[in-house]
């Protein structure tokens, strides 16, 4: 999914330095936590609101909180947290490295479409991040001198009334149990609570309240009362730009679910397709082999429409002879993939179409070669501008006198959005992060150039006007051996793409 290429960023915070093990513990600077050091508590067998060991043995192990995902990991991200916190009160002076410090994260609400009638349930993800816990109505507060290192969890009371509505509910023992947060209170005390710790530091996001009640009747009166709140998203956003092993293990897994949904879609092209007919297949095939859900409207843009970059009508019929360009992907236990391919819908490519998506091939594979530490998301934005622009020469877009610097103008009418973005809880995740600081390993971008000629356009052959290209893949940053592609099972050279859409 695409992102505009000048748009409003904020200030950077720097990154933690790249996690190592070493003797059985995992470590982040002095930070240790010893795999099983967490009091381990017996997970109530019953359905707690979300899934358990109990519950979905053939999803979580024993230990974990979400799939893949372990109650050590979590404490370690809280812990990391907190480091980060002391280090920021260290550079405020004395009365801020030896204050009380209480940092708020609320958990997202159930909204509704209309009436009673809810939308589908999805978690804030920086609250996701740092419990595991899925339930709305809940919050995390971390207090402590200095480093807030110890962890309250809040969470709604179980409720027989509105469990026969809405559906069983975890309540303190179950989510003391499946976080591993030993002190557990319900979401009504959470006020009493944060005015009994008397915090003289104030670690929360005031801008947009992830809980608009939960901010109003617990979290304000604090406010009101105590010191100006510094913002939290920035050191948040910066543990989650850097993936765990583990996480990596569930965007590969994001990855091949949503490359194989490409490859059952390609095989639906026989001609005369309707957008909505492939829309309804991409999202069968991501569901049936083990996604949640989508992780955004995708887009499936058939013929000129595909130079309209966020079309998400997707019901007009697609003609023989006309390319289909699908941006989607899917949620896989709280984490996404992002692809996108291009391809004729009668299952082969003209002479014309061949020769812009091998452009935009060409280009992107380029881009990819670049994707290693220490190189930036702006950086890799300005060599596709210079290639996209050679291209543009090449296919007799541009004419070839056309110097550098107006080929770098045509290029960003060409292709109007950045080369791509952070990646991993969120499409366009961790937004507080600039594009232009260094990429590090453990960080998952994603890499999609562009050509778009709209039909209209008298100033192109015609013979590509009313085509629109763009190719996307989702990279792992490593240290050494290269990106690591997760979307690369979905077919990409024209001789894969046309195998694809011949197996139908």
């Amino acid at each position: 999914m695409l992102s505009p290429a000048c748009s409003f960023t904020r200030s950077a915070v720097r990154l933690l330095p790249r996690r190592t093990r070493a003797g059985g513990c995992i470590w982040c600077r002095h930070i240790s936590v010893k795999p099983g050091g967490l009091k381990p508590q017996t997970v109530p067998p019953r359905y707690l609101g979300q899934p358990s060991p109990f519950t979905h043995p053939h999803l979580i192990k024993q230990g974990e909180v979400t799939p893949g995902i372990t109650q050590t990991e979590y404490e370690l991200r809280r812990q990391k947290l907190a480091l980060l916190i002391e280090a920021h009160a260290d550079k405020l002076g004395p009365s801020a490295s030896s204050g009380n410090h209480v940092v708020i994260i609320l958990s997202h609400p159930i909204r509704y479409m209309t009436n009673d009638i809810p939308y589908t349930f999805h978690q804030n993800q920086d609250f996701l991040y740092l419990t595991g816990f899925l339930e709305p109505d809940s919050a995390l507060v971390l207090y402590g001198r200095a480093r807030p290192d110890q962890a309250i969890l809040f969470v709604p009371r179980r409720d027989p009334g509105r469990e026969l509505w809405d559906g069983p509910r975890a309540g303190k023992d179950g989510a003391a149990a499946l976080t591993g947060i030993e002190r557990v209170h319900s979401t009504e005390e959470l006020g009493l609570v944060l005015k009994s710790l008397k915090g003289t530091h104030l670690w929360y996001d005031t801008s947009q309240p992830a809980h608009s009640r939960l901010h109003q009747t617990h979290v304000l009166p604090v406010l009101e009362a105590g010191p100006t709140p510094r913002s939290l998203r920035p050191l948040v956003h910066s543990l989650r730009a850097i993936k765990s092993p583990a996480e990596v293990s569930l965007m590969e897994e994001a990855g091949r679910i949503t490359a194989q949904a490409f490859r059952r879609t390609m095989a639906l092209s026989q001609g005369d397709v309707d957008e909505s007919v492939l829309f309804a297949k991409f999202d069968f095939e991501n569901r049936i082999h083990g996604a949640n859900f989508l992780a955004y409207p995708p887009v499936v843009a058939g013929g000129n429409r595909a130079n309209t970059l966020h079309y998400i009508n997707n019901n007009q019929i697609i003609k023989d002879g006309e390319m289909v360009l699908l941006d989607g992907g899917c949620e896989y236990f709280g984490y996404v993939s992002d692809i996108t391919r291009t391809w004729p819908v009668n299952g082969r490519f003209s002479p014309a179409q061949a020769e812009l998506y091998e452009a935009v091939l060409e280009v992107q594979r380029s881009c990819l070669s670049l994707c290693s530490p220490g190189v930036s998301l702006d950086h890799i934005y300005s060599t596709m501008l210079a290639l996209l622009g050679r291209q543009l020469k090449r296919l007799s877009i541009l004419k070839a006198g056309t110097s550098d610097a107006d080929a770098l103008k045509a290029a960003r009418r060409y292709c109007p959005h950045h080369v791509g973005h952070y990646l991993g809880m969120d499409v366009h995740d961790t937004p507080e992060l600039s594009r232009s600081q260094p990429l590090q390993p453990g960080m998952v971008i994603t890499i999609e150039p562009g050509l778009y000629i709209c039909e209209d356009n008298d100033q192109a052959p015609e013979h590509f006007r009313g085509l629109g290209v763009r190719i996307e893949d989702d990279v792992v940053i490593r240290e050494k051996g290269g990106p690591l592609i997760l979307s690369c099972a979905a077919p990409k050279t024209i001789a894969d793409v046309e195998k694809a859409c011949g197996l139908g």
